[in-house]
């Protein structure tokens, strides 16, 4: 299937914000974001096959921050 996403190239840091990077999968069509849902799980599955195997996963101590409302 050939993509219909407009291809650029940008070098503003800007644009590598995790909320611009929302905003451009967010203008994605339905079947754009599958499409690119779909290639990053082919990706991590050449990378690191034995991953559908790992079972209960548990949290890295450290690595993510919860932030809650109090």
């Amino acid at each position: 299937m050939v993509s219909m996403m407009t291809l650029a190239i940008s070098h503003d840091r800007i644009e590598e914000t995790p909320e611009a990077k929302a905003r451009w999968f967010q203008s994605l069509s339905l079947d754009e974001r599958m499409e690119m849902f779909c290639e990053i799980t082919d990706f991590i599955l050449t990378v690191n096959p034995a991953i559908v195997d790992i079972k209960d996963a548990q949290p890295v101590k450290g690595r993510i921050r919860v932030i809650s409302k109090t």
